[in-house]
């Protein structure tokens, strides 16, 4: 009996050696890979292939509808009733809505000018119009530029309105929901949000104010982002990938079948009485447009997307604001889910199969599996079944459903389909930030409602560039350095090196061939983990 025990509890291979470190460390493993690993790690993949799939079946049934949709769906102006206002010689500007515009800033010192000037451009009669600037900068040179800005325009004869708060209580949303609040805003019947690096073309709302005006079950208009900046760099270009086929597949086909989809924000006008219905603005999330939105489609108000009008927009061109940006766009949307959730399931205005597409499709699939899946499955899962052999993923999982999910992606730019196979590692990188913001807005726990402005550039990039292309002095060197310290991401290099070493036991052990893509990941991560990923053109 004595000499049976120590042959159960030590494999053969370790009975020699038993002091030497390296087979301490062997014995160890084996002693907790099969009892505790293995089942774990089973699980985990399961867990994994289940969450793809129902990532797979909606990418397909997006693809489905978007093509029936080209296809055989009415244009908005067939399916809602669409007639142009246009002047009247006897009652003068009278048959014109009167239309608030709704600029929110924050220390927007390189683009203020843009969105004032393309505000104060549009095309509808100034008797008609209403610009309203919210400004909530709190440098007080900055503060004075927009102020001066607006006055320009004021002695133009355009009705604008500059408007500060003693704080910033709410954000974005206290802004906007203080700016319904005066005493001008009560003959607007409509308001339009324009961000600070937004640029509406002068018919913005020639296109889309007929749409409400002739439709009183509709709320919210919401045009399409156009970037003006996607080919600045690598980083740009990833970003539009994404989302053009946001808009490209999701809100159009939300819009045709169910008449709802996420405010974005901005470029979009609301009916005032619909947003006064549904609550007004609440800055209880990071992501107050679609809080609004799900509140107002759950009191039976229909949205229309208009992909053919566009709004000429700005990307993040730095990694920190893009960073910065995900968190905000990743983490709200779990928080909300998390607050409205039972509210939508009890709601009895809205019919059944809609409930599902915004509870499945629109909150639990799109803004909770798409990113854990990705960062799990292929950044963590996958790479440890290479150190555990035993496990097994199959191939339709690790390799045909993320394919078609990517050809599937891809639909939105056609343009940049040369960089798709870069963009599926840079999306998996993300996901490790989209992941943990979203979990972080799920269980409402640390930085759940962080608001970090997105840097706006707008022409300084370009200037800057231009103006240290042949600087090589020493000064500029040291500040070099000291960028490329702040642009450490020690997680990223953290994962970077985790996927290499498992590349390399791949390599040196494996039958898979996975080595191939855990490098190339790494490599992403590594690029990204020194800040590089907005630099490469």
């Amino acid at each position: 009996m004595d000499q049976i025990t120590p042959k159960l509890l030590i494999p053969q291979s370790f009975l020699v050696n038993r002091d030497d470190v390296t087979s301490q460390l062997g014995l160890m493993w084996e002693l907790i890979k099969a009892p505790l690993l293995v089942p774990m790690l089973k699980l985990s993949v399961y867990i994994c292939l289940g969450m793809a799939l129902m990532l797979f079946m909606e990418r397909v049934y997006m693809g489905i509808v978007i093509v029936l949709v080209k296809l055989f769906w009415k244009k908005p102006e067939e399916r809602y009733k669409f007639v142009p206002i246009e002047d009247d010689e006897e009652h003068g500007s009278s048959n014109f809505p009167v239309v608030l515009v709704q600029i929110p800033m924050f220390n927007e010192k390189e683009v203020y000018k843009i969105s004032i000037g393309a505000a104060c451009g549009l095309s509808w009669p100034p008797d008609r119009l209403v610009i309203q600037v919210l400004d909530d900068s709190t440098d007080s040179a900055i503060k004075l530029m927009v102020e001066q800005e607006c006055q320009r325009w004021a002695s133009k004869g355009i009705n604008i309105t500059y408007q500060i708060r003693e704080n910033r209580t709410g954000y974005k949303a206290g802004a906007l929901k203080e700016g319904l609040k005066r005493s001008y805003v009560k003959h607007c019947e409509y308001v339009a949000i324009i961000d600070a690096d937004f640029r509406p073309d002068p018919d913005f709302l020639r296109k889309s104010i007929p749409f409400l005006d002739h439709n009183p079950d509709i709320a919210l208009v919401q045009a399409r982002w156009r970037f003006v900046n996607a080919d600045e760099c690598l980083l740009t270009r990833m970003q539009e990938m994404s989302l053009d086929y946001h808009f490209t597949v999701e809100q159009e086909v939300g819009s045709a079948t169910h008449a709802f989809f996420g405010f974005n924000g901005t470029a979009g006008i609301w009916r005032i009485a619909a947003i006064n219905e549904a609550g007004g603005w609440k800055d209880r999330t990071t992501v107050e447009d679609m809080d609004l939105a799900v509140r107002a489609s759950l009191r039976g108000w229909k949205f229309l997307y208009l992909g053919d009008l566009q709004v000429k927009s700005e990307l993040p061109s730095t990694f920190k604001a893009f960073r910065f940006q995900q968190h905000r766009w990743s983490c709200g949307p779990a928080n909300l889910f998390r607050k409205m959730v039972w509210e939508i399931i009890t709601n009895k205005k809205v019919r059944f199969w809609k409930k599902v597409y915004v509870i499945y499709s629109f909150f639990f699939v799109r803004k909770i599996i798409a990113h854990m899946v990705t960062f799990f499955f292929y950044c963590v899962v996958l790479p440890l079944t290479i150190l555990v052999p035993e496990v097994k993923v199959p191939i339709w999982g690790s390799v045909y459903i993320p394919s078609i999910i990517t050809i599937l992606n891809s639909v939105g730019t056609p343009r940049s389909i040369h960089l798709l196979f870069y963009w599926i590692l840079f999306e998996n990188v993300m996901s490790l930030h989209r992941t943990k913001a979203t979990l972080i807005g799920l269980f409402e726990t640390g930085r759940a409602n962080e608001w970090v402005v997105t840097e706006k550039l707008g022409d300084v990039a370009k200037k800057v560039a231009e103006a240290n292309k042949n600087k090589t002095n020493s000064k500029a060197i040291k500040r070099y350095r000291s960028k490329f310290i702040d642009r450490l991401n020690t997680l990223e290099l953290g994962f970077s090196a985790f996927l290499f070493l498992c590349g390399c036991f791949d390599f040196m052990y494996g039958k898979n061939n996975y080595f191939i893509y855990l490098w190339l990941q790494a490599i992403t991560f590594f690029i990204t983990g020194i800040g590089y990923v907005g630099t490469i053109i």
